[in-house]
């Protein structure tokens, strides 16, 4: 990490397991320069965006492979299988291929262990919360060649809107092939379904208010998806210091979305409604071959790493409203079951994307400098049709990205570095014209020093950026896309990471950012700041294990605050969110330190927005509920 010239963080296993995480959004909301909940709480999706710019469809990764997304079929991530989550701020597009300007997340999958490894946990919470976990991996033959990993989690649970669900059940196998000690061979796949409320709105009384007042129906208020991968990681290392490497991995997801909505503004505390529905599918298949050498020329030595990949992704919309929804009076709101049909389909219809990408890199150590240089060309083409009134769309598009960064890394451990990088990212989906989206393009100019003091479990990294982004998609919330403009996002990042010693470790983060639209088709948001956005943000995370040798040994406590300035409730910049506060905390107990018998036992409370705030945050103009107090606790049995 400190060699690389970039802003980079990484969440550990250790801190989600003390965070109890349960979604991806919670996973990185201690990151710096990472803003959630800008929707509100929404169980629907993993809405993230980095340095002021989201990376819902175009910026989470796993095992270093785009998760393709696209209108509703967007893929959900499970955090109990993953093993780390590396947090790439800025473009990074001559390394990871397609991708959001504001950066990325890579997610590691839980991959077989040499050492027999077998967890289990239930989970109980408020809102009717009940759920089982389970973790089992090992060698399957005596030698080791063979490894073995099997992850599951099954949930029921309620949200605070009437009638909505955030149930799962989700299993994910992997074996790996390691004939010798150079090569390995690792197959992996996982099948989900889940189910989450189709509409989380409450009722806005008024600009940046909203009330406890449900906007939908618990009888038609679903999203129902189904999602499946497979794929394969391959290595094999050279004795003549060459690496080569393939990852593949084929994605399905089917999402069926209902809902209700308002049919215009109330009349005497009364409001009509309608019915809406989606159905989306998205399949995508991806691969990666690269090679990686060490050489040398002189004094100096090389990284180089050269490699290309290819990506086919198909995505089907199918929509469609209707009325037959009863209205709903807003001075005494009653949500009797009733019957609500699926409404007819209107619009209907089908993209075809093809990617395929060349890249190289090299780094170059002399003494104490790294030069970094990262160069990458892509082509797509995607194709589109309107399946009702039986039109074509084709658009090919290609461009080159790449990164140029310099670092000096001083014996201390201080390296500071610059670095300018670009990204491109060509987008599914169309507008509400039904024209496809132009691809979005970023560019950023960053400097930073980062100082891991030699011998120490700490990690400081402080960096300014000057990021400009062009065409970048916003989800309105009434399952609308817009494209905007170009947007400037300028600020500094400074985050900081300790194990300080006697079981105190640590994580801390301030990000201030600065935003101004540049262009826009609305010339009335030219000079404003985009919604959603919080100029400061400070986060602070501590946990303490008690000392083994003390009357509390097998304690452990946790608490964590995580601070949001205001920011604009509508990208008009007419008016704004207030700042707020968050409050986590954990409890931990290790039963094994009470009775030998009980070793590996395991008991855990969590609490979430602890002092149970009641907060509305706004984006776009479409205002969402904060989420409310959660508290989930844990027993876990490990041997």
């Amino acid at each position: 990490m400190i060699e690389t010239p970039q802003s980079i963080s990484v969440v550990t296993r250790k801190e989600l397991n003390d965070r109890a995480v349960q979604t991806l959004t919670e996973a990185v909301g201690y990151e710096p320069g990472v803003r959630i909940d800008a929707a509100g709480y929404d169980p629907r999706f993993d809405s993230i965006s980095i340095r002021g710019f989201d990376i819902t469809y175009n910026g989470t990764y796993l095992d270093g492979l785009r998760l393709v997304g696209a209108g509703l079929g967007v893929f959900k991530t499970e955090p109990y299988g993953v093993d780390s989550i590396t947090v790439v701020r800025g473009p990074s597009s001559a390394l990871y291929g397609l991708g959001s300007p504001g950066g990325l997340i890579d997610l590691q999958s839980k991959l077989p262990t040499s050492q027999p490894f077998h967890e289990v946990q239930t989970l109980f919470g408020d809102r009717s919360r009940f759920q089982g976990n389970f973790d089992l991996s090992g060698p399957l033959d005596a030698s080791g060649q063979f490894l073995y990993r099997l992850t599951g989690v099954v949930r029921e649970a309620d949200v605070f809107v009437p009638g909505g669900k955030d149930d799962r059940v989700y299993v994910a196998p992997a074996v790996t092939w390691k004939p010798d000690q150079s090569t390995s061979f690792t197959v992996l796949g996982a099948y989900q379904k889940s189910k989450t409320p189709g509409s989380m709105f409450t009722y806005a009384t008024g600009t940046g208010t909203t009330t406890d007042i449900y906007t939908g129906s618990p009888s038609y208020n679903s999203i129902d998806q189904e999602q499946g991968r497979v794929g394969y990681i391959f290595e094999h290392a050279f004795d003549n210091a060459v690496t080569v490497r393939q990852k593949f991995r084929y994605t399905d997801v089917d999402a069926v979305t209902r809902y209700v909505g308002f049919l215009g503004a109330p009349v005497n505390d009364v409001v009509s409604r309608y019915a809406g529905y989606v159905h989306d599918k998205l399949q995508s298949a991806i691969i990666d071959n690269q090679v990686e050498a060490k050489v040398a020329t002189g004094p100096v030595q090389h990284t180089l790493l050269i490699g290309t990949d290819y990506t086919w992704s198909k995505f089907n919309d199918m929509q469609g409203f209707g009325l037959g929804v009863s209205d709903l009076n807003l001075a005494a709101p009653v949500y009797a079951p009733e019957s609500i049909p699926d409404p007819a389909i209107s619009t209907s219809t089908a993209q075809r994307q093809i990617q395929s990408g060349v890249y190289v890199q090299d780094q170059a150590k002399l003494d104490h400098w790294i030069l970094t240089l990262s160069g990458r060309s892509d082509w797509v083409r995607t194709t589109g049709d309107d399946l009702i009134a039986s039109t074509r769309q084709e658009q090919s598009d290609q461009a080159y990205s790449g990164r140029a960064g310099l670092t000096y890394v001083f014996d201390s451990g201080v390296a500071p570095y610059v670095a300018y990088s670009t990204s491109f990212f060509p987008n599914l989906g169309v507008d509400p014209n039904g024209t496809f989206f132009k691809p979005t393009t970023g560019r950023q100019t960053e400097v930073g020093v980062k100082y891991q003091a030699p011998g120490t479990r700490s990690f400081i990294a402080a960096a300014v950026f000057d990021l400009t982004q062009d065409g970048g998609l916003v989800f309105t919330g009434t399952g609308v896309t817009v494209q905007r403009g170009e947007i400037q996002s300028r600020g500094f990042e400074l985050q900081g990471l300790a194990s300080i010693g006697g079981g105190f470790d640590i994580t801390s983060s301030y990000t201030y950012l600065d935003m101004v639209t540049k262009q826009a088709a609305d010339s009335s948001l030219i000079g404003k700041f985009p919604s959603g956005n919080p100029p400061h943000t400070v986060t602070l995370w501590a946990n303490y294990a008690m000392p083994l040798a003390g009357p509390f040994a097998g304690v452990s406590v946790g608490a964590g605050a995580r601070y949001m300035s205001w920011s604009y409730g509508d990208d008009q910049n007419t008016f704004k969110n207030s700042a707020v506060t968050l409050f986590d905390a954990a409890l931990k107990y290790d039963l094994g330190q009470a009775a030998k018998e009980l070793k590996g036992l395991q008991f855990q409370v969590n609490a979430k927005n602890l002092f149970n705030l009641h907060y509305t945050t706004c984006q776009v103009g479409y205002c969402y509920r904060g989420a409310p107090l959660t508290v989930i606790a844990t027993l876990g049995y490990r041997w």
